[in-house]
């Protein structure tokens, strides 16, 4: 299936409002990334071994519902396109389950709070959040097939997507201190609630300034093609795609290490001394990817996405290695950040604009678009790598002892704090660059291009 308009010619308003998207996204996966361990144990009151186990056993569910909406949205079939029309349907359940993922009613016996943070975390992220990013992420590889264009929808995304993260670390705290204290649940609700506004407000500009193009004219050859290909046929064809199996992983990878960013205000509390730098931890990891991602096409053009990702995790290595030997000293913390920063730009950028490579790669060998199940990879990666991330931090400071509300934690605890900060963030990226040894799509993709735009024209004259 291939794009029957001028790819060359997406607006530049439209490339900017794509980003809404992600900056919607990182209100509500960002929030939880970075605070919903803290608020399960020191506001809700649930313990560290209970929080890793509901984000443990809310990853099956996310995992069925990614790869589900991911073949719904490749079924979808209308004349506004098969992912954008989500978009609008999804816009005040999104808002409204950014709400309830900060909500713990007062009147839940202590028992029960542990039952109903998981029931709305599944809800929220596992149900809401995956209705609505699995298509959003979709539409990068139906808005365009030109893979020059995707990079700048990509770069967009990501800017905007790192713009929210940024605020999110930087205000989040100030915000629900605005409501009342940080330890009472319904402050952390309010902020939700602003959140979740102005979240209202970004989808719904998204929707009304985007447009699919990789469609194919012919409405009955579509419904035709949507309605023949069974589902396990495309989970088949999805997975002898090599490529999405080496993005996947390394997606997941890279959410793993982003869901790690939930030790950070432990990391400044026990280890920095002040919980209140946070915020500042929080923006530098942010604030050198958005600089970054400016200068990523600039990358992207002199070299291959493949060769930009290498590149960008060699970078966050030598950031995070920075971080590892200097634990205590906060002004090379905050040099090894923006060095890390810097790094992740380019793997950002460059990992969504392959997915819509990917999708080429996938119809070309197997006759088959998946562009829902593909760009499933990327809502698959975030929820499951993040949710891992905060498992993680559930599993390694439970090992080591920690005691939520101390005035000071044991060695062993100071030990867990630094290994997820620093130490296994450093094996994830040398793994990362390992997989992207095995990726060469980029050489061939030209040729690919050229015999999918053959058998559109074949297609069409018939």
């Amino acid at each position: 299936m291939t794009d029957n308009n001028n790819v060359s010619s997406v607006p530049i308003g439209e490339k900017i409002t794509y980003g809404f998207g992600n900056l919607a996204a990182n209100l509500m996966i960002t929030t939880a990334n970075g605070f919903i361990t803290y608020f399960y144990t020191d506001v809700v009151g649930l313990t560290i071994s209970v929080v890793g186990s509901i984000l443990l056993f809310a990853r099956v569910f996310d995992g069925i519902t990614d790869i589900l909406m991911g073949v719904i949205v490749d079924r979808t079939s209308t004349v506004k396109g098969k992912a954008r029309p989500w978009i609008k349907r999804m816009i005040i359940p999104y808002a409204l389950a950014l709400i309830l993922l900060f909500t713990s009613p007062s009147f839940l016996p202590q028992e029960m709070k542990a039952f109903y943070a998981f029931a709305t975390y599944v809800i929220s992220l596992a149900g809401v959040y995956t209705m609505t990013m699995v298509p959003y992420n979709t539409m990068l590889g139906t808005t365009t097939s030109d893979s020059k264009e995707r990079g700048f929808l990509s770069t967009s995304r990501t800017i905007f997507g790192f713009l929210g993260a940024f605020l999110v670390n930087g205000i989040v705290l100030k915000v629900v201190g605005m409501f009342g204290e940080v330890t009472e649940a319904s402050s952390w609700t309010k902020m939700a609630a602003v959140f979740a506004l102005v979240s209202v407000v970004l989808l719904t500009i998204l929707y009304k300034n985007s447009k699919e193009r990789v469609l194919e004219t012919d409405e009955a050859y579509v419904a035709e093609q949507v309605e023949k290909v069974p589902v396990m046929d495309n989970v088949k064809a999805l997975f002898k795609n090599k490529y999405w199996v080496i993005m996947i992983s390394t997606m997941l990878i890279g959410f793993i290490s982003s869901g790690l960013g939930g030790i950070n205000i432990y990391y400044a509390q026990y280890i920095l001394g002040d919980v209140e730098k946070v915020a500042v931890i929080g923006m530098l990891s942010f604030a050198p990817i958005i600089v970054g991602s400016f200068f990523t096409p600039i990358i992207m053009a002199k070299m291959s996405k493949r060769n930009a990702m290498i590149l960008g995790n060699a970078i966050v290595v030598l950031g995070t290695v920075i971080l590892a030997l200097f634990p205590e000293n906060y002004d090379l913390i905050k040099v090894g950040l923006i060095v890390r920063g810097l790094g992740i730009a380019p793997t950002a950028v460059a990992s969504y604009a392959m997915l819509g490579d990917v999708a080429d790669y996938g119809e070309w060998k197997t006759g088959i678009r998946s562009d829902g199940l593909i760009f499933s990879a990327g809502t698959f990666g975030e929820k499951v790598g993040s949710g891992l991330g905060g498992l993680l931090i559930g599993i390694v400071m439970s090992i080591g002892g920690y005691v939520a509300g101390a005035a000071a934690q044991t060695p062993g605890t100071i030990f867990a704090i630094k290994a997820l900060f620093a130490y296994i963030p450093i094996l994830l990226g040398v793994i990362s660059i390992v997989l992207m040894f095995f990726y060469d799509l980029d050489k061939k993709l030209p040729e690919i291009v050229k015999n999918l735009q053959e058998r559109s024209q074949g297609l069409s004259e018939q």
